[in-house]
């Protein structure tokens, strides 16, 4: 069975302080192990709180990512933080390609492509955002756009190295919107990514894929959402933020 995986972005939200007391808050929801029901919960959160991130989670159910890397291992390159380095901290995923990446700084599927190769290569699991605009959906290019942006976000991507690559599709023009695709045409656009995994890897190893819906998904869409076939978890924005919301979500997904 495939895992159902529910992981929180906090984007450039909260300090290292206010990190740990949110994680603080979400473990005592979900320290036993047997509560969650087999889902796993990861929270993304920012660079300067990764550290924090990960002393809070010691011991519980909680993974931490990042929300973005450099596709370099070291070098002069001001600012950016390496795969190794967030290895070193106990980090143990990467959101790459996630829609404000590719629409504000301009990160291409060549980009992307090279982050996640870069993560796997480290030793992270790379969550791979696809999605398309409102102008693709409403041009009938939904799949066009999904398909050519998984494509080329697994370029040279192994059979093996599938097994540590999370997929994320969302809609960008439900991302912090308050809309939500309702969930047949969420399942719609997850069956049609299935089957472009099944075309680049095999029924196997695509059917063992995780692939996250994200948009605007709350404690009250989430069990509809969740109930679909190929909907395997969420990648969560601003319900993510709140300790109770965000466990609200994950309880809909036992």
């Amino acid at each position: 069975m495939r895992k159902t995986i529910i992981a929180g972005n906090w984007k450039m939200n909260k300090t290292h302080t206010e990190a740990a007391k949110t994680l603080k808050e979400l473990a005592a929801l979900v320290i036993d192990k047997e509560n969650l029901g087999g889902v796993e919960v990861i929270i993304g959160a920012p660079f300067t709180a990764l550290e924090s991130a990960v002393r809070a989670t010691e011991g519980t159910p909680i993974a931490i990512a990042a929300e973005n890397m450099s596709e370099h291992a070291s070098g002069a390159f001001t600012g950016e933080i390496s795969a190794t380095m967030l290895k070193e901290l106990g980090v143990e995923y990467v959101i790459l390609g996630h829609s404000e990446r590719r629409a504000i700084y301009g990160e291409t599927d060549a980009t992307v492509n090279a982050k996640v190769k870069a993560a796997l290569k480290a030793g992270l699991k790379p969550i791979l955002c696809i999605g398309e605009q409102l102008e693709d959906r409403e041009s009938g290019r939904t799949n066009e756009v999904n398909g050519t942006q998984l494509k080329g976000g697994l370029e040279g991507v192994t059979t093996e190295d599938m097994a540590n690559v999370i997929v994320a599709y969302e809609p960008v023009w439900a991302i912090g919107t308050g809309v939500t695709a309702t969930p047949e045409m969420a399942e719609e656009t997850h069956a049609f990514v299935r089957s472009a995994l099944v075309e680049l890897y095999g029924n196997a190893v695509a059917e063992e894929v995780t692939i996250q819906y994200g948009g605007s998904m709350k404690p009250g869409n989430a069990p509809e959402l969740l109930a679909q076939k190929n909907i395997d978890g969420g990648l969560i924005g601003g319900a993510a933020l709140e300790a109770d919301s965000f466990y609200g979500i994950i309880a809909a997904g036992k």
